[in-house]
């Protein structure tokens, strides 16, 4: 589902759960468990996350979806979902290590969420980056209206979110959704020229200055409250259900 491996002060994660890494409670749990694991060995200096295929994540897959669906509480099944998907993110984001999210295709929904909860995103000038969740009804309610606005501000959070269409990796540097947009072909060897670099400035200034980043854009954890509570409300609502339904039936066939 994934692997840890180290490469001097950088600790590799590589997403490897076919055929989209989707994030459901397995790949939580695994998540944690990589985390675990990376606390209790030896020290490192960079976290950088990637995928071992060319999808980075494509978020809730088909079988977690319906079960929302179908559940006899569907809005507090989804609510539910949603805190334990923003306890693993916060875990992420609150990380002394400097992170790194290398994306080399699809990064959708919950997946640009999670490298949203990275420090720095690199991508493939050829990615799919974009939080489509409205066009079902839904929001991104992983942490996604949160740190994208926080991240590019309103309007360009405005324009992803509320279109819910996605862009190309060139198009999200541009908007600064990611921070390097390079060719594919190059894309890995970029990737880990900027975490080798990263691991060679001193540790101890790096975990400063992120305390100080956050803490420039840290307005309190309202706003993730608000992306349970009316986020995962909006599974109860019948246009939703609709859409939702309708989406599994196109994809299911």
């Amino acid at each position: 589902m994934l692997a840890v491996s180290r490469r001097g002060a950088v600790a590799e994660l590589t997403l490897d759960r076919p055929p989209v890494n989707a994030i459901d409670d397995a790949m939580i749990a695994a998540l944690h468990a990589a985390l675990d694991e990376l606390a209790a060995g030896p020290e490192f200096q960079v976290l950088h996350v990637r995928s071992a295929s060319k999808v980075f994540a494509a978020g809730a897959d088909l079988a977690l979806i319906r079960s929302w669906k179908d559940a006899a509480e569907p809005g507090a099944a989804l609510s539910a979902y949603i805190e334990r998907l923003q306890g693993l993110y916060q875990r992420i984001e609150s990380l002394p290590q400097v992170t790194l999210c290398e994306i080399a295709g699809a990064a959708m929904g919950g997946g640009y969420e999670l490298a949203l909860s990275c420090d720095l995103r690199i991508a493939a000038e050829e990615a799919k980056i974009g939080l489509p969740e409205v066009g079902l009804g839904l929001i991104p309610g992983a942490g996604g209206t949160q740190r994208l606005t926080r991240l590019c501000g309103r309007g360009v959070a405005a324009r992803v979110i509320l279109t819910a269409e996605p862009v190309d990796g060139r198009t999200a540097a541009a908007l600064g959704m990611v921070e390097w947009a390079v060719p594919r072909s190059a894309l890995a060897e970029q990737a880990r020229a900027v975490a080798d670099r990263l691991a060679t400035l001193p540790a101890h200034a790096q975990r400063v200055a992120k305390q100080c980043i956050r803490g420039f854009a840290d307005t309190g954890t309202f706003g993730f409250q608000l992306e349970r509570d009316l986020g995962g409300a909006l599974l109860d609502a019948p246009r939703t259900q609709q859409l939702i339904g309708d989406f599994l039936a196109r994809n299911s066939r």
